[in-house]
């Protein structure tokens, strides 16, 4: 598909598509930025769009020489966004409960759903904080908190931990190291590199809880 290939095209060459986009949006970056962090944490229906990669690659683009935003203000502006998108996920959760896991909808991905539902259950609070680094569970992690009746205040703790610990590590983590000549000639490895790390800890967990499942079948027990 066409339009596949057109996102992962987007996605590897962040870079680029952020220096373009801060020399025709300048300021308004500011913008575009916290409407992508706030999506991809805040709606269930966007687990596709980037988070770590172009937290990565915009602290990158911050350390360029007259780069139009700031590192301070983009830290404290995607922090923002990642904790009120959670915030909007999990009173989505809450507000529909679990109708979503019984009914049919086209919006929801149930196989991405239980698959967090059952990290959920494993970790427990600790998955709001855990779930900032892997994609795709980010996005469902607060949603499953939400129809799981969570108390607020404990879910706010993590939601501020995991948003704080994710939006610092990797804008820094671009800041620091984006700059250095082996990473800007080959970013689009790195990109591949952060992607392929990030996705590891929900791929092993799901294939470790379906070959648990084949043995426990396997064994009658």
């Amino acid at each position: 598909m066409e339009w596949i290939s057109d996102i992962a095209s987007v996605v590897l060459h962040l870079d680029e598509h952020l220096v373009t986009g801060a020399e025709m949006f300048g300021p308004w970056l500011y913008v575009l930025l916290f409407a992508i962090v706030f999506c991809e944490t805040g709606l269930v229906v966007t687990p596709f769009l980037p988070g770590d990669s172009l937290l990565f690659a915009t602290g990158a683009l911050i350390s360029l020489p007259g780069s139009p935003i700031g590192l301070a203000e983009t830290m404290v502006l995607l922090t923002i966004a990642a904790v009120g998108g959670d915030a909007l996920n999990y009173a989505i959760g809450y507000r529909l409960g679990p109708k979503v896991f019984t009914g049919e909808t086209w919006l929801l991905n149930k196989e991405h759903l239980n698959r967090t539902q059952r990290f959920y259950e494993k970790y427990g609070g600790k998955t709001i904080v855990l779930a900032r680094f892997m994609p795709i569970v980010r996005t469902f992690a607060p949603f499953v908190a939400g129809i799981g009746k969570m108390r607020y205040p404990r879910f706010a703790l993590f939601n501020v931990t995991g948003g704080i610990a994710w939006v610092c590590s990797f804008l820094l983590g671009g800041y620091l190291f984006g700059g250095i000549p082996i990473v800007k000639d080959n970013f689009h490895i790195v990109i591949l590199a952060i992607i392929v790390l990030s996705l590891l800890p929900p791929v092993i967990e799901f294939l470790r809880a379906r070959y648990g499942v084949r043995t426990a079948e396997a064994t009658g027990e």
